[in-house]
């Protein structure tokens, strides 16, 4: 099983107790060009995930009623894993009430039985859309904390005034210090930031 930093193209996490029901799944997913990590249970999935590297990629797709864990419940543990990937629930009638509650607590959608193939696969690659757009966003923000972790306090000061616009003079003025210990520092700063010019460096900062 791939999992980790890098996933193969929609991952999809798929608990259903019921073998044919879960294996007729995995024929119509793994037909569309998804991957599909199938489990008999709640337990099944958390002992997997609690296994593997994290950040684990793709969605989960639960069914509402299932032994021992229902997938409401795997829902809360899921939740208090950390785990935000995108949630579908395959529920029945009668699971429509307990399934709303669960959108209010962060699922992406349910999907009401009997529904029909398209409509599954068409909501789990939007979940899957969504999930890389999250992934996406949590990496440069991560990137974006390594880079600004990288610079001293010094640096930090020189950064700040560089990205307001203002002269090298004016920096070591403010700072006390010589002009030129102002352009090591700005050069260290492109440098560790990936920038190459003040403004690239205000548009890095305001998140650009």
């Amino acid at each position: 099983m791939s999992t980790g930093n890098v996933a193969p193209q929609g991952v999809v996490y798929l608990v259903d107790d019921e073998a044919v029901v879960r294996d007729a799944l995995v024929f119509l997913l793994g037909s569309r060009g998804l991957v599909v990590h199938a489990f008999a249970s709640g337990p099944a999935l958390l002992g997997f995930l609690l296994s593997v590297p994290k950040p684990v990629r793709g969605v989960f797709v639960l069914d509402v009623r299932m032994e021992p864990m229902s997938g409401l419940m795997l829902h809360e543990q899921l939740v208090t894993l950390g785990m935000r990937n995108p949630l579908l629930f395959l529920s029945g009638h009668g699971d429509i009430p307990m399934v709303v509650e669960a959108l209010k607590k962060g699922a992406f959608d349910f999907l009401e039985k009997p529904y029909s193939d398209n409509t599954l696969v068409d909501r789990i690659e939007q979940a899957l859309a969504i999930e890389d757009a999250s992934y996406a966003h949590d990496a440069l923000a991560a990137e974006r904390a390594a880079r600004l972790a990288s610079l001293s306090e010094r640096e930090r000061e020189v950064m700040s005034r560089v990205a307001a616009g203002k002269l090298n003079k004016v920096i070591a003025d403010e700072l006390h210090i010589a002009v030129r210990t102002v352009e090591v520092h700005r050069a260290r700063v492109f440098s560790k930031v990936g920038v190459r010019s003040a403004a690239e460096l205000a548009g890095w900062l305001a998140g650009g």
